[in-house]
Formats: structure tokens, sequence, C-alpha cells
């Protein structure tokens, strides 16, 4: 991952460097800002590349970006981008669409190569993570790809979908390359199925939607994981498919759906003996969802080869250690 920030540049210098060497340079794009407005200019980003896609995340002061027709001549992208709106709001305009505005937990696609002009709603600023997906890397080939001026999602019930998808992406790591590629190609797809480009029943489609699936319903697990009577039948409600599609969804995973939830109350509860060293481990087991405390230790030691508190006798000498 590459981390950069106007903290390592001279107040005075942050916005020209930013928008220099940082906007123009890295991402193509026009910045501006009016000259009594810079002193205060403050801006991060994160670049990660994920699956063969680059993952941007940016925070930063209220400012305008342009991507005019001479940035897109000096450096053309060629690229699918899916926008996550994670702040206040946004304002797109592109020459060939509607102005539109984009609110916190919104999503939007674009391809790169097309005019826009963009700003944050409000003083609050710039904060979203974008995914630039290179158009040759999508197995779906069509030139309207190359036409998707700036448009917000019309349709509501993908946007679970794509929000699971990115809160995944965005824990998966250069390890998780296997993972990794098939959220970008999720989300990917689901953007051309909203654009009308894919359709949903189409082999692609379906694929896109059974990876988004389960990833929505890893995270509704995790919701509910305090439950004793979290079920099947539970998360298939909330997803909107039978319980039968559900086990079929962790029938292409690594573990299967109750095999998942043991994994994740484990993990929670390890997490939790290392934060709260004082907390008493009943307390733990309740609260990760397990029905009693002799489940638990019978569990955890099949899982570690050791009981709860041994793992916990072990955590404190380890901080010892580090002390």
């Amino acid at each position: 991952m590459y981390r950069w920030c106007t903290d390592e540049v001279e107040p005075n210098d942050r916005f020209d460097y930013w928008r220099e060497v940082r906007s123009k340079g890295l991402f193509g794009v026009t910045a501006e800002l009016a000259r009594e407005r810079r002193a205060g200019f403050f801006g991060e980003f994160s670049l990660r590349q994920l699956g063969g896609a680059g993952l941007v995340e940016l925070k930063a002061s209220a400012y305008t970006v342009e991507r005019s027709s001479s940035d897109i001549a000096s450096a053309p992208g060629d690229a699918i981008c899916v926008y996550q709106q994670l702040g206040s709001g946004g304002w797109f305009g592109g020459l060939r669409g509607s102005d539109f505005a984009i609110g916190n937990g919104s999503f939007a696609t674009s391809h790169t190569d097309l005019p826009y002009r963009t700003a944050p709603l409000g003083a609050g600023g710039f904060h979203l993570r974008i995914l630039k997906i290179p158009v040759g890397s999508i197995p779906t080939q069509d030139r309207r790809m190359r036409e998707l001026s700036p448009r917000t999602f019309g349709d509501p019930t993908l946007t679970p979908l794509l929000a699971a998808c990115f809160a995944d992406l965005n824990a998966a790591t250069d390890d998780a390359a296997l993972d990794a590629t098939s959220l970008v190609q999720a989300l990917a797809q689901l953007a051309l199925i909203e654009r009308g480009i894919v359709r949903p029943g189409s082999r692609r489609g379906q694929a896109a939607l059974r990876t988004a699936r389960l990833s929505q319903a890893r995270h509704l697990i995790e919701r509910h994981l305090q439950n004793p009577d979290l079920a099947p039948t539970m998360v298939a409600d909330e997803l909107g498919v039978s319980v039968r599609h559900l086990h079929m969804l962790f029938e292409t995973a690594a573990k299967s759906f109750s095999q998942t939830v043991t994994d994740e109350r484990l993990k929670r509860s390890r997490r939790l003996m290392r934060e709260a060293p004082e907390r008493l481990i009943a307390d733990i087991a309740a609260s990760c969802g397990f029905e009693s405390l002799a489940t638990y230790y019978r569990v955890f030691n099949a899982a570690y080869g050791m009981a709860p508190g041994d793992f916990r006798v072990d955590c404190r000498a380890q901080g010892t250690e580090q002390r």
C-alpha cells in the first residue's frame, strides 16, 4: 500500500504540490482552489493494487476537480471507476450527462476517459473510495463501457451488495489475491448490470451476484453474531433469498454457513480476550453468541488445542514481554 499526506510538505506548498504532483501526475486531473484558502489545505490518500485494479481512498479539504479533454489526452486511463461516497456528499457534472449529487454511502460509476467536474457538498471536503478497473481486465467486452458518463447507481437493491464487496475488498490484503480478484470482477459486473450492459441472469451476472451476496451474508453474520439463535433462516430472510440458496452460496466458499458462524465467534472472542484482559471469559463467550460456557470451551479447544484461559495467559505473557 502507498500512503501520502500533505503533512509531508511545508504548509505554503501543500496545495500546489497536491495539484501538480498528486492530482495531475498521479490521478490525471486538474485541481483548483482559491489562493486565499490554500494555506489551510489538507489532503491524504492511500493507493493499493488489488485483484488487477487500483483502490484509492481519499480525504481532503474542499476544492474542485476537473478531468478535462486535455487531461484525458495527457493521461488516458481506459478503466471503469466505481466510486463509494463516504463523506458528507459530493457533486458531479459531466459534459455528456446531467449534474447530480451523491450522498454518503452511495455509489457512482464512470469511464475514466470522459470529461467531468466534481466538488464536495458543504465544508466537509472529500472522503471517498475509488476503484479503478482496467477495461481490458473485464471479461465482458462491450463498446458501451467506454461511454459510461458519471452517474449514480439507480437500483437500490444493488447498494448493499456493492457496500459488502467494497468492505471486503478494503479489508483484503495482497496475500488474498484470488479473493480480491473475485471482488473486483463482481464490482465491475454489478456496475455493468446497473448500466444495462450485462444482464443479471447471464452467466457473468449471476456469478457477480453470487459473490456479492456471499459477502453480504458474511456481514449479516457478523452483525448478528451475539445472538445465540443466529440461524440460516435469519440471514436468508435479510438477504432476500431462500435458505437453500444461502447454503448454495457457501458451497463455493472455504467454509459452510455454520462453520463460518463458529469461526467468526471464535475470532471475536480471541480479540476480546486480548483487548479486555480482565473481562470474565463467561461474559466474552455470551457476548459472542455461544449458548453456554461449556460449548465455548469445547469449540475453542477443538479449534486451537488449548483452553480459553490458557490463551489469555499467553496473551498476557506476550504483552509483558513486549513491554
